[in-house]
Protein backbone atom coordinates (compact mmCIF):
# COMPACT_ATOMS: atom_id res chain seq x y z
CA UNK A 1 0.00 0.00 0.00
CA UNK A 2 1.40 3.43 -0.84
CA UNK A 3 0.37 6.82 0.59
CA UNK A 4 -0.23 10.22 -1.94
CA UNK A 5 2.94 11.61 0.25
CA UNK A 6 5.14 8.43 -0.22
CA UNK A 7 5.35 9.33 -3.90
CA UNK A 8 5.09 13.38 -4.74
CA UNK A 9 5.68 14.20 -8.41
CA UNK A 10 6.20 10.27 -9.23
CA UNK A 11 3.46 8.45 -11.01
CA UNK A 12 2.58 5.07 -10.07
CA UNK A 13 3.22 2.12 -12.35
CA UNK A 14 -0.53 0.54 -11.29
CA UNK A 15 -3.91 1.56 -10.67
CA UNK A 16 -4.34 2.74 -6.74
CA UNK A 17 -6.76 0.15 -4.71
CA UNK A 18 -10.37 1.97 -3.06
CA UNK A 19 -12.72 0.57 -0.64
CA UNK A 20 -15.86 2.33 -0.17
CA UNK A 21 -17.41 2.48 3.36
CA UNK A 22 -21.23 3.12 2.74
CA UNK A 23 -22.85 1.85 -0.30
CA UNK A 24 -25.67 3.92 -0.58
CA UNK A 25 -25.87 6.97 -3.09
CA UNK A 26 -23.07 8.91 -2.54
CA UNK A 27 -20.89 5.73 -2.18
CA UNK A 28 -22.22 4.12 -5.06
CA UNK A 29 -21.96 7.26 -7.08
CA UNK A 30 -18.10 7.91 -6.60
CA UNK A 31 -17.68 4.18 -6.71
CA UNK A 32 -19.12 4.05 -10.24
CA UNK A 33 -17.11 7.14 -11.56
CA UNK A 34 -14.06 5.98 -10.04
CA UNK A 35 -14.79 2.73 -12.42
CA UNK A 36 -14.80 4.42 -15.59
CA UNK A 37 -10.84 5.11 -14.84
CA UNK A 38 -9.61 1.73 -14.95
CA UNK A 39 -6.08 2.67 -15.76
CA UNK A 40 -5.73 4.95 -12.79
CA UNK A 41 -8.30 3.39 -10.23
CA UNK A 42 -9.63 -0.29 -9.12
CA UNK A 43 -12.53 -0.52 -6.01
CA UNK A 44 -11.50 -3.17 -3.92
CA UNK A 45 -13.72 -3.62 -1.05
CA UNK A 46 -16.92 -2.41 0.03
CA UNK A 47 -18.93 -1.83 3.58
CA UNK A 48 -21.91 -1.69 4.11
CA UNK A 49 -24.91 -2.90 6.39
CA UNK A 50 -27.89 -3.24 3.79
CA UNK A 51 -27.20 -6.35 2.37
CA UNK A 52 -28.70 -5.94 -1.00
CA UNK A 53 -27.10 -2.60 -1.86
CA UNK A 54 -23.97 -4.66 -0.41
CA UNK A 55 -24.05 -7.33 -2.99
CA UNK A 56 -25.40 -5.29 -5.76
CA UNK A 57 -22.00 -3.72 -5.31
CA UNK A 58 -20.19 -6.40 -4.97
CA UNK A 59 -21.54 -7.66 -8.09
CA UNK A 60 -21.14 -4.72 -10.18
CA UNK A 61 -17.05 -4.11 -8.68
CA UNK A 62 -16.66 -7.94 -9.26
CA UNK A 63 -15.36 -7.95 -5.48
CA UNK A 64 -14.13 -11.07 -4.10
CA UNK A 65 -16.31 -12.69 -1.30
CA UNK A 66 -13.62 -11.90 1.64
CA UNK A 67 -13.96 -8.38 0.39
CA UNK A 68 -17.25 -7.67 1.08
CA UNK A 69 -18.05 -6.44 5.48
CA UNK A 70 -20.92 -6.09 6.88
CA UNK A 71 -20.08 -2.55 8.67
CA UNK A 72 -16.82 -0.74 8.63
CA UNK A 73 -15.65 -2.23 12.02
CA UNK A 74 -15.23 -5.63 9.99
CA UNK A 75 -13.73 -4.00 7.63
CA UNK A 76 -11.43 -1.90 9.73
CA UNK A 77 -10.43 -4.88 11.55
CA UNK A 78 -8.03 -6.92 8.71
CA UNK A 79 -6.43 -3.69 8.89
CA UNK A 80 -5.12 -1.70 6.00
CA UNK A 81 -5.64 -3.86 2.51
CA UNK A 82 -6.71 -0.55 0.04
CA UNK A 83 -4.50 2.71 -0.88
CA UNK A 84 -7.39 5.09 -0.22
CA UNK A 85 -11.02 4.63 1.09
CA UNK A 86 -13.86 6.29 0.63
CA UNK A 87 -16.07 7.37 3.53
CA UNK A 88 -19.48 7.40 2.83
CA UNK A 89 -21.62 6.73 5.52
CA UNK A 90 -24.39 8.27 7.18
CA UNK A 91 -23.08 11.82 8.72
CA UNK A 92 -23.31 10.60 12.21
CA UNK A 93 -20.90 8.23 11.70
CA UNK A 94 -18.09 9.94 9.73
CA UNK A 95 -15.38 10.53 12.98
CA UNK A 96 -15.17 6.99 14.35
CA UNK A 97 -13.91 5.52 11.22
CA UNK A 98 -12.59 8.50 9.73
CA UNK A 99 -9.80 8.29 13.03
CA UNK A 100 -9.50 4.78 12.68
CA UNK A 101 -8.76 4.66 8.83
CA UNK A 102 -6.40 7.33 9.06
CA UNK A 103 -4.87 5.80 12.22
CA UNK A 104 -4.22 2.59 9.88
CA UNK A 105 -2.31 4.91 7.19
CA UNK A 106 -5.17 4.84 4.57
CA UNK A 107 -5.95 8.06 2.51
CA UNK A 108 -9.55 9.42 3.01
CA UNK A 109 -12.18 10.48 0.95
CA UNK A 110 -14.99 11.81 3.19
CA UNK A 111 -18.54 12.43 2.25
CA UNK A 112 -19.99 16.02 2.96
CA UNK A 113 -20.59 17.54 6.11
CA UNK A 114 -17.43 16.24 8.29
CA UNK A 115 -19.44 15.24 10.68
CA UNK A 116 -22.49 16.60 12.04
CA UNK A 117 -20.96 18.58 15.52
CA UNK A 118 -18.47 21.27 15.43
CA UNK A 119 -16.31 19.47 18.23
CA UNK A 120 -16.19 15.91 15.86
CA UNK A 121 -15.19 18.09 13.13
CA UNK A 122 -12.17 19.20 14.60
CA UNK A 123 -11.40 16.28 15.75
CA UNK A 124 -11.52 14.75 11.94
CA UNK A 125 -8.99 17.38 11.21
CA UNK A 126 -6.69 16.50 14.32
CA UNK A 127 -6.56 12.92 13.43
CA UNK A 128 -5.53 14.24 9.89
CA UNK A 129 -2.39 16.12 11.37
CA UNK A 130 -1.83 13.72 14.10
CA UNK A 131 -1.32 10.88 11.76
CA UNK A 132 -0.23 12.41 8.52
CA UNK A 133 -2.97 10.89 6.72
CA UNK A 134 -4.38 13.12 3.47
CA UNK A 135 -8.54 13.42 3.50
CA UNK A 136 -9.72 15.07 1.39
CA UNK A 137 -13.54 16.83 1.45
CA UNK A 138 -16.44 15.84 -1.16
CA UNK A 139 -17.45 19.46 -1.16
CA UNK A 140 -18.03 18.83 -5.69
CA UNK A 141 -18.64 22.65 -6.08
CA UNK A 142 -15.06 23.57 -5.62
CA UNK A 143 -14.46 21.27 -8.61
CA UNK A 144 -16.99 22.01 -11.14
CA UNK A 145 -16.03 23.53 -14.69
CA UNK A 146 -18.31 26.52 -13.75
CA UNK A 147 -16.45 27.52 -10.61
CA UNK A 148 -12.95 26.83 -12.55
CA UNK A 149 -14.09 29.45 -15.16
CA UNK A 150 -15.54 31.55 -12.84
CA UNK A 151 -12.25 31.78 -10.36
CA UNK A 152 -10.27 32.25 -13.56
CA UNK A 153 -12.34 35.52 -14.89
CA UNK A 154 -12.89 36.68 -11.25
CA UNK A 155 -10.38 39.80 -11.46
CA UNK A 156 -12.19 41.35 -14.33
CA UNK A 157 -14.71 42.70 -12.02
CA UNK A 158 -11.85 44.31 -9.77
CA UNK A 159 -11.66 43.57 -6.12
CA UNK A 160 -14.79 41.78 -4.50
CA UNK A 161 -16.83 43.90 -2.66
CA UNK A 162 -20.02 41.80 -1.50
CA UNK A 163 -21.64 39.06 -2.29
CA UNK A 164 -25.36 37.21 -2.78
CA UNK A 165 -25.80 33.43 -3.46
CA UNK A 166 -29.10 31.09 -3.43
CA UNK A 167 -29.33 27.68 -2.91
CA UNK A 168 -32.59 26.80 -4.28
CA UNK A 169 -33.16 23.71 -2.36
CA UNK A 170 -36.54 22.65 -4.42
CA UNK A 171 -39.68 21.98 -3.04
CA UNK A 172 -39.68 18.50 -3.62
CA UNK A 173 -35.90 18.06 -2.84
CA UNK A 174 -36.68 19.24 0.35
CA UNK A 175 -39.90 17.25 0.71
CA UNK A 176 -37.99 13.81 0.08
CA UNK A 177 -34.46 14.51 2.18
CA UNK A 178 -36.01 17.64 5.07
CA UNK A 179 -39.09 16.63 5.71
CA UNK A 180 -39.48 12.41 4.85
CA UNK A 181 -35.94 11.60 4.48
CA UNK A 182 -33.07 11.09 6.59
CA UNK A 183 -31.95 14.32 7.10
CA UNK A 184 -35.42 15.39 8.60
CA UNK A 185 -34.27 15.71 12.42
CA UNK A 186 -31.00 17.42 13.65
CA UNK A 187 -31.09 14.79 16.43
CA UNK A 188 -30.39 11.82 13.82
CA UNK A 189 -28.64 13.26 10.91
CA UNK A 190 -27.57 17.32 10.66
CA UNK A 191 -29.07 20.52 11.30
CA UNK A 192 -30.00 21.42 7.51
CA UNK A 193 -27.71 23.94 6.70
CA UNK A 194 -25.04 21.68 7.61
CA UNK A 195 -26.09 18.74 6.05
CA UNK A 196 -27.32 20.74 2.42
CA UNK A 197 -25.49 23.96 2.35
CA UNK A 198 -21.88 23.43 3.94
CA UNK A 199 -21.64 23.24 -0.01
CA UNK A 200 -22.73 26.68 -0.23
CA UNK A 201 -20.52 29.00 2.78
CA UNK A 202 -17.35 26.53 1.79
CA UNK A 203 -17.91 27.65 -1.99
CA UNK A 204 -18.07 31.30 -0.95
CA UNK A 205 -14.58 30.41 1.33
CA UNK A 206 -13.12 29.45 -1.93
CA UNK A 207 -14.41 32.29 -3.94
CA UNK A 208 -13.51 35.07 -1.65
CA UNK A 209 -10.33 33.40 -0.75
CA UNK A 210 -10.59 35.32 2.63
CA UNK A 211 -10.57 33.94 6.33
CA UNK A 212 -14.54 34.65 7.57
CA UNK A 213 -14.95 37.01 10.78
CA UNK A 214 -18.52 37.43 11.90
CA UNK A 215 -21.32 35.11 10.94
CA UNK A 216 -24.89 36.17 11.60
CA UNK A 217 -28.43 33.81 10.45
CA UNK A 218 -31.73 33.92 10.62
CA UNK A 219 -34.52 30.84 9.76
CA UNK A 220 -36.88 28.79 10.85
CA UNK A 221 -39.25 25.86 10.01
CA UNK A 222 -42.29 27.35 8.52
CA UNK A 223 -44.15 25.62 6.38
CA UNK A 224 -43.82 21.97 6.97
CA UNK A 225 -45.48 21.84 10.31
CA UNK A 226 -48.85 20.23 11.74
CA UNK A 227 -50.68 24.35 12.08
CA UNK A 228 -50.36 24.76 8.12
CA UNK A 229 -51.88 21.16 7.70
CA UNK A 230 -55.06 21.05 4.99
CA UNK A 231 -58.16 20.49 6.22
CA UNK A 232 -59.00 16.93 5.47
CA UNK A 233 -55.36 15.92 4.71
CA UNK A 234 -54.59 11.97 5.33
CA UNK A 235 -51.85 11.14 7.43
CA UNK A 236 -50.68 9.34 3.98
CA UNK A 237 -50.93 10.53 0.46
CA UNK A 238 -52.40 7.85 -0.42
CA UNK A 239 -55.06 7.84 2.01
CA UNK A 240 -55.42 11.26 1.25
CA UNK A 241 -58.40 12.82 -0.64
CA UNK A 242 -56.74 16.17 -1.50
CA UNK A 243 -53.79 14.64 -2.66
CA UNK A 244 -53.99 15.34 -6.24
CA UNK A 245 -54.34 19.52 -4.82
CA UNK A 246 -51.27 19.16 -3.05
CA UNK A 247 -47.80 19.90 -4.71
CA UNK A 248 -46.12 17.70 -2.27
CA UNK A 249 -47.75 15.16 -3.19
CA UNK A 250 -45.52 11.81 -2.35
CA UNK A 251 -47.93 9.84 -4.61
CA UNK A 252 -47.20 12.25 -7.59
CA UNK A 253 -43.14 12.83 -7.14
CA UNK A 254 -42.48 9.03 -6.56
CA UNK A 255 -44.46 7.76 -9.66
CA UNK A 256 -43.54 10.39 -11.98
CA UNK A 257 -39.90 9.37 -11.07
CA UNK A 258 -40.81 5.60 -11.30
CA UNK A 259 -42.77 6.18 -15.06
CA UNK A 260 -40.98 9.09 -16.91
CA UNK A 261 -37.09 9.28 -15.33
CA UNK A 262 -34.97 12.48 -14.64
CA UNK A 263 -34.11 13.77 -11.78
CA UNK A 264 -36.99 12.51 -10.02
CA UNK A 265 -36.26 9.01 -10.61
CA UNK A 266 -33.30 9.49 -8.28
CA UNK A 267 -35.69 10.45 -5.13
CA UNK A 268 -37.82 7.65 -6.19
CA UNK A 269 -34.63 4.77 -6.01
CA UNK A 270 -34.14 6.43 -2.95
CA UNK A 271 -37.39 5.50 -1.29
CA UNK A 272 -37.78 2.18 -2.52
CA UNK A 273 -34.23 1.10 -1.27
CA UNK A 274 -33.23 0.69 -5.19
CA UNK A 275 -36.00 -0.71 -6.51
CA UNK A 276 -37.90 0.81 -9.79
CA UNK A 277 -41.02 -1.05 -9.67
CA UNK A 278 -44.83 -0.31 -9.27
CA UNK A 279 -44.98 -2.97 -6.65
CA UNK A 280 -41.69 -1.09 -4.48
CA UNK A 281 -43.28 2.50 -5.07
CA UNK A 282 -46.68 1.29 -3.85
CA UNK A 283 -45.26 -0.34 -0.91
CA UNK A 284 -43.16 2.26 0.17
CA UNK A 285 -45.64 4.64 -0.47
CA UNK A 286 -48.01 2.99 2.04
CA UNK A 287 -45.84 1.52 4.48
CA UNK A 288 -42.53 3.79 4.67
CA UNK A 289 -41.67 7.04 5.76
CA UNK A 290 -41.44 8.49 2.67
CA UNK A 291 -45.54 8.50 1.84
CA UNK A 292 -46.14 10.38 4.97
CA UNK A 293 -48.09 13.61 4.76
CA UNK A 294 -45.38 16.47 4.93
CA UNK A 295 -47.21 18.33 7.53
CA UNK A 296 -47.78 14.69 9.91
CA UNK A 297 -44.01 13.89 9.76
CA UNK A 298 -41.64 14.51 12.66
CA UNK A 299 -38.96 16.55 11.21
CA UNK A 300 -37.52 19.54 12.45
CA UNK A 301 -35.62 21.01 9.69
CA UNK A 302 -35.19 24.20 8.80
CA UNK A 303 -36.89 25.30 5.41
CA UNK A 304 -35.48 28.79 5.25
CA UNK A 305 -32.07 30.11 6.51
CA UNK A 306 -30.33 33.38 5.33
CA UNK A 307 -26.82 34.02 6.43
CA UNK A 308 -24.59 37.20 6.48
CA UNK A 309 -20.89 36.97 6.40
CA UNK A 310 -17.84 39.53 6.62
CA UNK A 311 -14.85 38.20 6.00
CA UNK A 312 -11.15 39.82 6.60
CA UNK A 313 -10.96 43.12 4.54
CA UNK A 314 -14.51 43.94 5.13
CA UNK A 315 -15.76 41.81 2.11
CA UNK A 316 -19.68 40.49 3.01
CA UNK A 317 -21.94 37.63 1.60
CA UNK A 318 -25.37 37.06 2.01
CA UNK A 319 -27.07 33.41 1.40
CA UNK A 320 -30.36 32.40 1.57
CA UNK A 321 -31.20 28.51 1.59
CA UNK A 322 -34.66 27.87 0.59
CA UNK A 323 -36.83 25.10 0.08
CA UNK A 324 -39.37 27.03 -2.01
CA UNK A 325 -37.75 27.23 -5.45
CA UNK A 326 -38.06 25.04 -8.76
CA UNK A 327 -35.17 22.34 -8.18
CA UNK A 328 -32.24 24.35 -10.13
CA UNK A 329 -28.93 25.79 -10.16
CA UNK A 330 -27.80 28.29 -7.39
CA UNK A 331 -27.69 31.56 -8.23
CA UNK A 332 -24.74 34.14 -7.16
CA UNK A 333 -23.83 38.02 -7.94
CA UNK A 334 -20.48 38.93 -6.65
CA UNK A 335 -19.82 42.88 -7.18
CA UNK A 336 -16.80 44.08 -7.72
CA UNK A 337 -14.96 47.43 -7.76
CA UNK A 338 -14.56 46.85 -11.79
CA UNK A 339 -17.82 45.45 -12.63
CA UNK A 340 -20.68 42.78 -11.40
CA UNK A 341 -20.67 38.86 -11.99
CA UNK A 342 -23.41 36.77 -12.14
CA UNK A 343 -23.87 33.04 -12.57
CA UNK A 344 -26.06 30.27 -12.57
CA UNK A 345 -23.68 27.11 -12.35
CA UNK A 346 -23.71 27.47 -16.50
CA UNK A 347 -23.53 30.91 -17.47
CA UNK A 348 -21.29 33.43 -16.71
CA UNK A 349 -22.43 37.06 -16.96
CA UNK A 350 -19.78 40.04 -16.86
CA UNK A 351 -20.51 43.40 -16.76
CA UNK A 352 -17.67 45.84 -16.45
CA UNK A 353 -18.45 49.32 -15.52
CA UNK A 354 -15.48 50.74 -18.45
CA UNK A 355 -17.01 49.52 -21.36
CA UNK A 356 -20.57 49.13 -19.98
CA UNK A 357 -20.66 45.44 -22.01
CA UNK A 358 -21.73 42.40 -20.78
CA UNK A 359 -19.81 38.68 -21.84
CA UNK A 360 -21.49 35.28 -21.18
CA UNK A 361 -19.57 32.43 -20.83
CA UNK A 362 -20.95 29.15 -21.10
CA UNK A 363 -19.56 26.57 -18.68
CA UNK A 364 -22.31 23.96 -19.89
CA UNK A 365 -22.89 21.06 -18.40
CA UNK A 366 -25.48 18.56 -16.58
CA UNK A 367 -27.77 20.05 -13.71
CA UNK A 368 -26.71 21.13 -10.47
CA UNK A 369 -28.50 18.65 -7.94
CA UNK A 370 -26.71 15.03 -7.11
CA UNK A 371 -28.86 12.72 -9.33
CA UNK A 372 -27.20 15.03 -12.42
CA UNK A 373 -23.73 15.02 -10.97
CA UNK A 374 -23.88 18.55 -9.20
CA UNK A 375 -23.18 19.79 -12.99
CA UNK A 376 -19.88 17.81 -12.96
CA UNK A 377 -18.10 18.45 -9.43
CA UNK A 378 -18.80 14.67 -8.83
CA UNK A 379 -17.19 13.31 -11.86
CA UNK A 380 -14.10 16.43 -11.52
CA UNK A 381 -13.80 15.21 -7.85
CA UNK A 382 -12.81 11.55 -8.12
CA UNK A 383 -10.88 12.83 -11.41
CA UNK A 384 -8.94 15.21 -9.14
CA UNK A 385 -8.84 12.64 -6.22
CA UNK A 386 -7.23 9.98 -8.03
CA UNK A 387 -5.34 11.52 -10.27
CA UNK A 388 -3.57 13.08 -7.28
CA UNK A 389 -3.13 9.34 -5.84
CA UNK A 390 -2.20 7.83 -8.59
CA UNK A 391 0.41 11.05 -10.32
CA UNK A 392 1.76 12.37 -7.03
CA UNK A 393 0.05 15.50 -7.70
CA UNK A 394 -1.67 16.83 -4.09
CA UNK A 395 -2.28 20.67 -5.73
CA UNK A 396 -4.98 18.80 -7.66
CA UNK A 397 -6.90 18.07 -3.73
CA UNK A 398 -8.81 21.10 -3.47
CA UNK A 399 -10.83 20.14 -0.77
CA UNK A 400 -8.71 19.13 2.19
CA UNK A 401 -9.06 18.84 5.48
CA UNK A 402 -7.98 22.17 6.92
CA UNK A 403 -10.21 24.19 4.43
CA UNK A 404 -13.40 22.21 5.07
CA UNK A 405 -12.49 22.45 9.10
CA UNK A 406 -12.61 26.35 8.38
CA UNK A 407 -15.51 26.70 6.42
CA UNK A 408 -17.93 23.92 8.85
CA UNK A 409 -16.69 26.38 11.36
CA UNK A 410 -18.28 29.43 9.86
CA UNK A 411 -21.67 27.33 9.44
CA UNK A 412 -21.42 26.01 13.18
CA UNK A 413 -21.16 29.71 13.99
CA UNK A 414 -24.08 30.21 11.71
CA UNK A 415 -26.19 28.10 13.30
CA UNK A 416 -25.67 29.17 16.86
CA UNK A 417 -25.94 32.64 15.94
CA UNK A 418 -29.54 31.59 14.54
CA UNK A 419 -30.32 30.19 17.73
CA UNK A 420 -29.13 33.21 20.00
CA UNK A 421 -30.01 35.79 17.35
CA UNK A 422 -26.20 37.25 18.21
CA UNK A 423 -23.48 38.19 15.15
CA UNK A 424 -20.77 35.30 16.16
CA UNK A 425 -17.11 36.32 15.54
CA UNK A 426 -14.50 33.48 14.67
CA UNK A 427 -11.30 33.41 16.20
CA UNK A 428 -9.01 31.88 13.98
CA UNK A 429 -7.38 28.30 15.91
CA UNK A 430 -9.44 28.28 18.34
CA UNK A 431 -12.05 25.52 18.59
CA UNK A 432 -14.22 23.65 21.28
CA UNK A 433 -13.16 20.91 23.20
Amino acid sequence: MINLRDHIGQALDRPITLAVVGAGARGTAYAELAARLPDRARVVAVAEPREAARQEFAVRHALAPERVFRDWKEFAALGRIADAVIVATLDADHLAPAEVFAQQGYDILLEKPVAPTEAQTVAIGAAAARTGAMIAVCHVMRYTPYTRRLREVLPRIGEIVSVEHLEPVGWYHFAHSFVRGNWRREDESAFALLAKACHDIDWLSHVVSRKAEQVSSFGGLRHFRADQRPPGAADRCVECPIERECPYSAVRLYRDGLRNGGTKQYFTRVMTGGTLTEEAVTEALAEGPYGRCVYASDNDAVDHQVVTIEYEGGITAAFTMTAFTPLENRHTKLFGTKGQLTGDGRFIHIYEFLSEETTTIDTSLDGSSAAEGHAGGDAALIESFVSALHEGRPELILSGIQESVDSHRVVFAAERARHTATVQTLSNGEHPQ
